[in-house]
């Protein structure tokens, strides 16, 4: 029962990382290499929303979207990574539970 609440939690996440995915690959190609930062905006707002769930990756993501102007400055400008991490990724991106261990 837990595994599937874990899953239902991960659900809202999931879906913005398949828009994101969808994003990257149908209109990101459109603009080319335009970014000023590395990863790309779309590659931030992607690892974000894997790494902290919807509303801090959203907002991370935001924060990146506002500082990248034709003035910045640019650079290599990763995510903040948690210290611990309940879940994993698959290899399409999606965020699912780690195992439970049993004692």
């Amino acid at each position: 029962m837990k595994t599937a609440a874990r899953f239902a939690l991960l659900a809202p996440r999931n879906a913005l990382v398949l828009l994101l995915r969808a994003y990257r690959a149908v209109i990101s190609p459109l603009y080319g290499e335009v970014c000023r930062y590395y990863p790309s905006c779309s590659r931030y707002a992607l690892e974000a929303v894997q790494e902290h769930g919807v509303l801090v990756g959203a907002g991370l993501a935001t924060v990146r979207v506002c500082r990248c102007h034709p003035w910045a400055a640019g650079g290599v400008d990763d995510i903040p990574r948690r210290r611990t991490t309940k879940n994993r990724l698959t290899s399409f991106g999606f965020v699912v539970p780690l195992p439970e261990r049993k004692v």
